[in-house]
């Protein structure tokens, strides 16, 4: 760690050395949706669960085209695999993407650490032959995940098309920003024609598909780092928008507001978060490091008209949701496509389809 604490195990996955932000992730299962998701590019991730592997790994869970995380770090790795669906165990998994893992039997001291300190850097090594003094200057001088800019880094470079199952009800630009694949399907369900375009696109270019919506993704990196001209372009069309994680953060700056680095993030899919609207609780599914900082409890003035904060964080009051008070716009800081569970949020697919129709009559 960047900080000096050594925590020591055995080989798990590739060997070799890897560095980036360590951080942990409190779900009990998923862990292959976890690794393929694309907002954990550049983060050692630290699972909770004591135990990992169980199910192994098949062709059919991944949320997109390889796994993203620098690093992984398990208590205990499932010695036998178990699952009608798997092909493959998890670790013969890492190795064929070379992402370089550890198994330590203090993942919990591990994950006080960062809920003390906060996440930081960090490395992980395979038999170095360097001294430990000497590892800690490499971990430091590696790239912090502040001031970060990785949308570009991991979203698609050419644009596609995830047509509508069944009959199709309405056009959604959706802006790749580290779009998980469920997300498209998700809508895809629900009669939208998804034309998923790089993170880089113009107004000009979300505007050649005709939409009827415009989604902004989840992604990593620092979203003070990201442009938001062309959703400010957006939101002053009066398109309706939806955003989820990053596309959150990148909501919540086009309306004017900040956006600060969490001490530890919220990871993991078992997150309390309540609907101010309704007094509804949702456990949810989360994976962000840093939010949005808004007035809660009140509405407040944006250039696109009035806004309030939808949904709150009740573990930590963090802000979990925005939207327009005129119904056009909102976005949510979690994960409502929720491929490894839980499905709580999924009506807010519904509620995108609700505000593209009404903006259709």
């Amino acid at each position: 760690m960047e900080d000096g604490r050594v925590f020591h195990g055995i080989p798990y996955g590739a060997e070799g050395e890897t560095f980036g932000e360590m951080v942990f992730n409190t779900g009990m299962t998923g862990y292959q949706e976890t690794l393929t998701d694309p907002s954990y590019h550049r983060q050692i991730v630290a699972m909770t669960a004591p135990h990992i592997g169980n199910t192994g790994v098949n062709d059919e869970d991944p949320e997109s085209s390889k796994v993203w995380v620098a690093g992984y770090v398990v208590r205990e790795p499932s010695r036998v695999v178990s699952n009608w669906r798997a092909n493959r165990s998890l670790d013969d998994y890492l190795k064929e993407q070379g992402v370089v893992g550890i198994a330590i039997t203090g993942t919990r001291a591990l994950t006080r650490h960062l809920r003390e300190r906060g996440a930081m850097r960090a490395g992980i090594f395979t038999a170095p032959s360097e001294p430990v003094e000497a590892l800690v200057e490499r971990v430091r001088r590696s790239p912090a995940m502040e001031g970060a800019d990785l949308a570009a880094e991991v979203a698609t470079r050419e644009p596609y098309v995830v047509p509508a199952i069944g009959e199709k009800r309405f056009t959604v630009a959706a802006v790749d920003l580290g779009i998980k694949g469920m997300t498209p399907h998700r809508m895809a369900e629900r009669g939208c024609e998804v034309h998923v375009l790089p993170a880089t696109a113009s107004f000009e270019d979300v505007m050649a598909v005709a939409p009827d919506g415009v989604f902004f993704s989840n992604g990593p990196g620092d979203p003070a780092t990201a442009d938001v001209t062309t959703l400010r372009e957006v939101l002053g069309a009066g398109i309706p928008f939806f955003g989820i994680c990053f596309g959150n953060q990148l909501f919540g700056r086009a309306l004017g507001l900040p956006t600060y680095k969490l001490r530890y993030g919220h990871r993991g899919v078992n997150q309390p978060v309540q609907d101010v609207r309704t007094g509804k609780v949702e456990i949810s599914a989360h994976n962000h490091g840093f939010a949005v900082q808004a007035p809660l409890g009140e509405p407040f003035d944006t250039p696109y008209g009035r806004a309030e904060v939808s949904h709150v964080n009740l573990n930590d009051q963090c802000v979990e949701g925005l939207r327009l008070l005129d119904g056009r716009a909102f976005s949510v800081q979690y994960h409502p496509e929720a491929a490894a569970g839980p499905h709580d949020a999924a009506y807010l697919f519904d509620e995108f389809c609700e505000v593209m129709s009404r903006a259709q009559a």
